[in-house]
């Protein structure tokens, strides 16, 4: 992420002038706790679905790049998992995302939700991004769920006094509310350069990589909170028809039998809905009818596994 000689910056509230509009671009990590929405945010900003979105901790598991093209300039975002402790190696891989993110752009983005209380884990997360020296932006998120906007000037005083951001913004991933002025501030913040990528660009994620993931994204949705920290999806058949339509194979990873009569369902019943939604997604996204055909395989201890962690594409 090389980036060409950097010029100073507006101040967050002046405009660009007409040379800088066209002329900022480069990467911005979305940092926060699990939950606090920032594959909602990515989604909302980029237009498209490029990341699964659940309500369960710890959905994303890679780093994800959302590029949003405006005349004024080029912004990639990179969304990365939740901020925890890791346990496991699939989570240490997840925790390495993280850092890499913040030892590499060129700002970062405090994503908090506004709707809980403050806990040990928004004091780390805070810390990562103090220790990283990058410019910083606080965005308040989940307002839409607040009854008391009050709470939103009590925690941007806490973040006041804790750092010196670029700016301290309420928004709502979910509605879009506050999603421009972040974006505009953003701009404002990057430096100098050439785009990185081509203007209808807007995810590095291959196909193949987004057809694991509305999968997942549905056994997030269907399973119970602790099944889905043990579940993972990979392709194994991409085979073009001569009709136009597609046959899919993919394979939902588990640690234990239990686990994979879960998955099932009875009479296999689950596993026929997560599968009917997600083929809907599919076909939505890559317009043309597509086969899917799932199995649910019992792989012990997959997730301290290397190899498969490799072929997963997490870290």
């Amino acid at each position: 992420m090389e980036r060409s000689e950097t010029i100073p910056a507006p101040a967050p509230n002046e405009p660009l002038s007409a040379s800088e509009s066209v002329a900022r671009s480069g990467f911005v990590a979305l940092v926060g706790r699990p939950n606090a929405g920032k594959s909602t945010l990515i989604n909302y900003l980029v237009g498209e679905k490029i990341a699964a979105v659940s309500d369960k901790p710890q959905t994303t598991r890679s780093r994800i790049l959302g590029i949003v093209t405006r005349p004024e300039g080029q912004v990639v975002f990179v969304d990365t998992p939740g901020v925890h402790k890791p346990g496991y190696r699939l989570n240490k891989r997840m925790m390495q995302a993280v850092l890499d993110a913040l030892a590499t752009v060129d700002v970062v983005v405090l994503l908090r939700d506004a709707s809980v209380s403050t806990g040990n884990g928004d004091r780390f997360t805070l810390d990562l991004v103090k220790q990283s020296g990058r410019p910083a932006l606080l965005a308040l998120n989940k307002t839409d769920r607040l009854r008391d906007k009050g709470k939103l000037l009590t925690l941007t005083d806490f973040y006041r006094n804790e750092h010196d951001f670029l700016d301290y913004l309420p928004i709502s991933a979910l509605t879009g509310e506050g999603t421009g002025a972040l974006l505009d501030c953003l701009l404002r913040a990057l430096p100098v350069a050439p785009p990185p990528f081509a203007e209808d660009d807007l995810t590095d994620q291959t196909e193949r990589k987004l057809v694991a993931e509305f999968l997942r994204e549905q056994l997030l949705r269907h399973l119970s909170d602790e099944l889905p920290f043990v579940v993972a999806v990979a392709v194994e058949k991409w085979e073009e028809r001569a009709d136009g339509g597609l046959n899919l194979a993919c394979v939902i990873l588990v640690e234990r039998q239990s686990q994979r009569a879960i998955v099932l369902g009875r009479g296999g019943l689950r596993l026929r809905d997560m599968a009917t939604a997600a083929r809907a997604e599919i076909e939505a996204m890559l317009e043309r009818p597509v086969f899917l055909e799932i199995f649910v395989k019992v792989e012990p201890r997959w997730r301290n596994d290397e190899r498969r962690l490799d072929e997963l594409g997490i870290g």
